[in-house]
């Protein structure tokens, strides 16, 4: 089996990569939409500089899936679509993994996008609990910071932050820890699936249609 996996540049998608290949699973390449407009990762709001030094540090090639701002659900099926049409004629590959954790109709959605390209989709991290598995990813050395918050559910103060054991346990009640209903996401640096890990310099935050974001750049390469 050989797979691409679905990048968003947090710590889940890391984390499935880490997963996959302790299974001697083969993923041939990453995949990440990013916003045309704004140059960042949908969702998370990570610049591309960022994007790209991930994929060089985890050693795979990465196909970009620009998406045009705003974007109507056809327009992302279409695109998405065209990127992963031939995938298995180009690459080998089979299926697209995805670190999703227990949201049945992402689930679903993500299955019906795939069936018409003759493609799998894969769900390494499926029905794992939330708590052991951030306590899993924090204790085998994932480092990872707020990208994105809702400020609705989660505190503005926590844009920027490391996840770690103090912001876990300042976590309003009802949060999920791995942030899995949109509480947040996720900027990774470090992790066992790379070779060496990202300077990431947290700077500016602002809030932007009902989102924080924490505007994170490459530093000095670390050695």
């Amino acid at each position: 089996m050989t797979l691409a996996l679905s990048w968003s540049t947090g710590k889940d998608a890391a984390w499935t990569l880490h997963l996959l290949r302790k299974q001697r699973i083969d993923v041939a390449a990453l995949v990440c939409t990013v916003t045309r407009e704004f140059d960042r990762v949908t969702i998370h709001g990570v610049r591309r500089t960022v994007l790209r030094q991930q994929a060089a540090r985890v050693g795979l090639p990465l196909i970009e899936i620009e998406l045009p701002w705003p974007c109507s659900n056809e327009m992302y099926q279409f695109a998405v679509g065209e990127a992963l049409k031939g995938l298995e004629a180009r690459m080998g590959i089979t299926g697209v993994a995805f670190g999703d954790l227990f949201l049945a109709d992402v689930r679903k959605y993500r299955e019906q996008m795939l069936a018409p390209l003759g493609l799998d989709a894969v769900f390494p991290l499926w029905g794992i609990r939330t708590d052991l598995l951030i306590r899993g990813m924090l204790r085998d050395g994932v480092v990872a910071h707020m990208a994105s918050l809702d400020p609705a559910r989660v505190p503005a103060r926590f844009a920027g932050w490391a996840i770690d054991r103090r912001l876990l346990d300042e976590l309003p009640p009802g949060v999920d820890p791995c942030g899995e209903n949109g509480e947040f996401h996720t900027v990774v640096s470090d992790g066992p699936m790379f070779e060496t890990p990202i300077d990431l310099v947290a700077g500016e935050i602002v809030e932007r249609e009902g989102v924080v974001y924490c505007d994170f750049t490459v530093g000095a390469a670390v050695e």
